[in-house]
């Protein structure tokens, strides 16, 4: 195999691999955090942003566990 195609098989996979990596990455913090917001407000529970952080946090730190 020449250096070229080595160059362009390389190439080609790291652009499929980001590709792939984009389609398959989770959404991000800020958005997850927007959707348990609105989520508890229609369940009528009224929470502040560090409110939600902290829910968070203690629900990750459970899963890990």
């Amino acid at each position: 195999m020449s250096n070229l195609s080595l160059l362009y098989a390389f190439i080609g996979g790291a652009i499929v691999g980001a590709g792939a990596a984009v389609l398959f990455a989770p959404e991000k913090g800020e958005d997850i955090r927007a959707r348990i917001a609105d989520l508890l407000r229609k369940k009528g529970i009224i929470c502040s942003d560090n409110e939600i952080d902290a829910l968070v946090e203690q629900l990750t730190t459970e899963i890990d566990d």
